[in-house]
């Protein structure tokens, strides 16, 4: 697997064979999409909804997206966030860590996860988080199988779900 960030154009769009690819990334995985409530129709998903949804991520200045690929094709994506707007939270947070539902099971998942922490580690980050919905009970199995912990419970900023937020030291 190689990991590398996502490259935008100078007027911020994506190239659209990648588009294409992200869609179907984003679309594979359903059953998350549904419980998640990120785009109306978890049955149609759209180019222009991942694209909107990513140049949201990327309007924070401490946001990085980065693509997983093997054999050439996108097969996980991930947005982490260096700084939580919350001002006693010390560490990075992971936003989105996904992986194409063809590809599940298969330890992509827990190598981006890695790829993710020792990008912080080295970067002498104690720890990083992640805030899972509570309704997901597969993310919770997944993250807890990596290490991570329960430390708090409460609602994401963006759409005031209930949430298990999950730390691992570094």
């Amino acid at each position: 697997m190689i990991v590398e960030p996502l490259e935008v154009g100078e007027d911020g769009a994506l190239p659209g064979p990648l588009l294409t690819e992200l869609t179907e990334l984003y679309a594979s995985n359903r059953e998350f999409q549904q419980l998640s409530g990120d785009f109306p129709d978890p049955d149609d998903i759209r180019p222009e909804q991942v694209a909107a949804s990513l140049a949201q991520e990327l309007s924070h200045p401490d946001t990085e997206v980065l693509l997983a690929r093997s054999a050439g094709h996108v097969i996980g994506v991930s947005v982490t966030r260096a700084h939580h707007p919350g001002p006693d939270d010390p560490d990075p947070w992971i936003g989105l860590l996904m992986v194409h539902a063809r590809d599940h099971r298969a330890g992509f998942g827990r190598e981006l996860a890695e790829i993710v922490e020792k990008r912080f580690r080295a970067l002498g980050r104690e720890g990083v988080r992640i805030a899972v919905l509570d309704n997901n009970p597969n993310g919770i199995a997944f993250w807890t199988a990596l290490g991570y912990e329960e430390v708090d419970r409460r609602k994401d900023h963006r759409l005031a779900r209930d949430c298990i937020v999950m730390r691992k030291a570094l």
